[in-house]
């Protein structure tokens, strides 16, 4: 997906821990000025996670972006998981990538089988079908054999699996530092590729 102005992207949160994950994400999406709108969606269990990862809690879900990004986050719009009849669970609406992140194994099965019995789903499954970009940043280990053939339907479907994996090579100094990394390198995956994100240059021998 070509970088432009005005891409609109969905970001989805599952239970699966990694919490900051997401959090960086958004503030990457939120100070981004080629995304125009950014809508969140987070399952009952991606709302737990919030809370108890990053203590944030929000009673009016419009909150819920302001609390995760630290700014006014006018551009990011929270809608609820049940809300199956929202924008985003129509192949007609204008929405340019997805990301779930963390990922959880469940939410990788219900879209490997095409269940889309809450709205995070059907917004996948909308990506699938109208060949958008699609990334499952899948926190689980070890896998088992079901984790491992579901991974291999979403694939064939069209979305990219991009397991919460840290890298080392370029000799992080914090925690925070790979995370954004790794975050860089997912918004890189739908065309969001970001200035601060390292690119190996080659090593000495």
């Amino acid at each position: 997906m070509a970088p432009t102005v005005g891409l609109t992207i969905t970001v989805g949160v599952t239970g699966a821990s990694g919490a900051v994950y997401a959090q960086t994400l958004l503030r990457l999406l939120d100070a981004d000025r080629r995304v125009a709108r950014v809508f969140l969606v987070a399952t009952d269990a991606g709302l737990r996670l919030l809370a108890t990862e990053l203590g944030a809690v929000a009673a009016d879900g419009k909150k819920l972006p302001a609390l995760l990004t630290g700014t006014a986050a006018k551009k990011i719009e929270c809608l609820p998981n049940k809300d199956i009849g929202a924008r985003i669970a129509s192949g007609s609406a204008a929405v340019d990538a997805m990301v779930v992140i963390p990922c959880s194994a469940g939410a990788v099965g219900s879209i490997a089988s095409g269940i889309s019995n809450d709205l995070l789903t059907r917004a996948a499954d909308v990506c699938l079908k109208e060949r958008r970009p699609l990334v499952l940043c899948l926190r689980e280990t070890p896998l088992n054999r079901i984790h491992l053939e579901n991974m291999l339907r979403v694939h064939d479907a069209g979305a990219t699996v991009m397991p919460a994996m840290p890298a080392f090579y370029y000799q992080p100094k914090s925690i925070p530092d790979m995370v954004d990394q790794f975050c860089c390198r997912v918004l890189a995956q739908i065309g969001l590729e970001q200035k601060n994100q390292y690119h190996w240059q080659g090593g000495k021998k």
